[in-house]
């Protein structure tokens, strides 16, 4: 892919109140790749309901050894939300199925990873997605021209942390903004 003039891989997206997309309420999501033809993302303060880790290995017929590390099952984005990626710290790689976002992170999409992460050989930090948040050539830029989105450098406290219920107020509060000041009425000068 041809990277953008304004290239926002490895950025935070910051979902504004009022963006219009109920999917995306106050959603924080990590951009993986952008380019010209498009963008893809994780959704990563999600978590699926009810969907277990330990769980999903055994309805792939994967060994859940006993004493394995647990990692949350999040919600990835809306589409194809039957396929699984692990956002990861870039000590891990997976032959031919791993996408370097940058020096601090990568996108594993193989079941490999999974298979190393329940075996405790996988990546020092992870966190597993279902689906993911895909966007087609300027469809992104048309959505931050609508003030639909603000962005952000990434934490690892909010790519791999656990509180997901505070990842959007803490993004919020890298770029210094009080979530309380936001308005979901947009405006033009």
């Amino acid at each position: 892919m041809k990277p953008t003039s304004s290239d926002l891989t490895g950025k935070l997206l910051i979902a504004m109140p009022g963006m219009g997309d109920p999917r995306f309420e106050q959603s924080v999501i990590y951009i993986c790749q952008h380019s010209t033809e498009g963008a893809l993302g994780l959704v990563v303060n999600k978590p699926a309901p009810d969907l277990k880790f330990p769980d999903l290995l055994m309805q792939m017929g994967l060994n859940v050894p006993d004493g394995m590390r647990d990692i949350r099952v999040h919600i990835g984005g809306p589409v194809e939300p039957g396929r699984g990626f692990v956002l990861h710290s870039a000590d891990y790689q997976s032959d031919g199925g791993t996408l370097k976002v940058d020096d601090a992170t990568a996108m594993t999409a193989t079941i490999n990873v999974l298979e190393d992460i329940a075996q405790g050989r996988g990546p020092r930090q992870s966190m597993l997605a279902l689906g993911y948040a895909g966007w087609g050539p300027g469809q992104l830029e048309g959505e931050f021209a609508r003030n639909g989105w603000l962005t952000c450098d990434p934490r690892d406290d909010i790519l791999f942390g656990r509180a997901n219920e505070f990842k959007w107020t803490a993004a919020l509060k890298i770029m210094g903004i009080d979530p309380l000041l936001l308005s979901s009425v947009q405006g033009r000068a």
